[in-house]
């Protein structure tokens, strides 16, 4: 859980560096998104939980898994499911000595691999620095954060990563899942994808259709 320091310097940030919070036109929709895939241990259950409810997602991927992994980062691509970047190397912006060789590593995998040309970016832990939010800007790339989330990097149980979800279930939002555990406290991510079949009931009792992240059409 990041400290009480930490989440008011994210929340700095975000005022210092705006992205996209909610959908633009929520209407009945929700968009569920996953960050730090893909990975085996829980990519493919997260896409058969989406195709069982017949929903759309985001994945936010990070280069070095695209990398390890390039026949799931096809398979989302080619399941119908919508592509950003989330970055090379899953590490604080402040640490890159490098935004722009990172950014382009993480575009030439992803363009390659799952065969998409990527439009949205998430910064790892939705952490910006100047550089990167600069170099975001700059390749026309839209900027993701997220308005609920179901604290599924710590390491709880399906239930309660379910339960933080739905409580923030409203049209417009955008969910912040995780389809990996490499980059968390937790030893599997699999929870996450035990949690979607009542986070998307929920959402379909609440009359929300799970549909990607857009970019804004320029």
């Amino acid at each position: 859980m990041p400290s009480f320091r930490q989440q008011l310097d994210t929340l700095e940030r975000w005022r210092r560096f705006p992205a996209v919070e909610r959908l633009e036109r929520p209407d009945s929709q929700v968009a569920l998104t996953f960050d730090d895939g893909p990975d085996p241990d829980c990519t493919p259950a997260v896409l058969d939980a989406l195709d069982a409810a017949g929903a759309r997602a985001t994945f936010f991927m990070v280069g070095e898994q695209v990398e390890a992994y390039p026949e799931l980062a096809q398979e989302v691509s080619a399941r119908g499911h919508a592509v950003g970047l989330h970055g090379h190397r899953h590490v604080e912006h402040d640490e890159l000595s490098d935004a722009a060789a990172d950014f382009e590593v993480a575009r030439t995998l992803v363009e390659r691999e799952a065969h998409v040309q990527a439009r949205l970016y998430r910064p790892p832990y939705g952490r910006f620095s100047a550089a990167s939010y600069a170099e975001c800007t700059r390749r026309g790339l839209t900027a993701v954060y997220w308005s609920a989330w179901g604290s599924d990097w710590e390491p709880i149980a399906a239930a309660r990563i379910a339960e933080l979800a739905i409580r923030d279930l409203e049209p417009g939002v955008i969910l912040l899942l995780h389809d990996s555990a490499r980059y968390a406290s937790r030893e599997s991510a699999r929870p996450t994808a035990e949690a979607l079949p009542e986070i998307l009931a929920a959402a379909g009792e609440r009359g929300l259709t799970a549909v990607p992240v857009a970019a804004p059409q320029r």
